[in-house]
């Protein structure tokens, strides 16, 4: 028997992604943002406001990066979704955390998170079924430790998803299956 649930953001998992950004006077900004997805091959779409303070650098500097958090970072990415920018102008400092110079966009990668996309600005909509920011990806980076033989290896990345329903995390880790083969077997 199914059971009527509280209408809520309702997809699970939800990814834990990092948006980051440099504030006028250089500094990092960074922001959790779970309401984030590909639109497309090569394009990324964040469901922001133009409130956040990372939306207003994204549009003044024409860049952001957007990183995938990992369980070992689960306090620091928790952090950068309930801090504001706007409130604390040392929020990413006080994470202890260090950042980079992006390789192709002016933006800054979290160096300690395994994942990177390097993303060029494409425009901000605003509309009556939700606002958001939509990026080129133009470069990804992965730490060294999350390779094995020269490939990205997603059980070594520890990526953990945000859950709406109970406001948890969760560790996405073990691969379950292979993609687009596994369901010719039904055919």
């Amino acid at each position: 028997m199914r059971k009527t649930l509280n209408i809520t953001e309702a997809i699970f998992p939800m990814p834990v992604l990092l948006v980051t950004t440099y504030n006028e006077d250089g500094s990092v900004n960074v922001m959790n943002a779970a309401w984030g997805t590909m639109q497309e091959r090569g394009n990324v779409a964040l469901n922001l406001t133009e409130t956040h303070k990372t939306v207003k650098n994204i549009k003044a500097r024409g860049a952001f990066t957007v990183s995938i958090a990992d369980a070992a970072h689960v306090v620091e990415a928790d952090y950068f979704g309930v801090v504001s920018g706007n409130r604390e102008p040392k929020k990413f400092e006080n994470s202890g955390l260090t950042a980079s110079k992006a390789t192709t966009v002016d933006a800054p990668v979290i160096n300690e998170f395994p994942i990177c996309m390097e993303c060029e600005f494409i425009e901000y909509q605003n509309n009556e079924y939700g606002v958001g920011v939509i990026g080129k990806v133009v470069n990804v980076t992965a730490d060294e430790k999350v390779m094995v033989d020269g490939k990205l290896d997603m059980s070594l990345v520890n990526a953990i998803a945000f859950d709406p329903y109970t406001h948890g995390y969760y560790l996405v880790n073990e691969r379950v299956g292979e993609a687009f083969k596994d369901g010719l077997q039904l055919k």
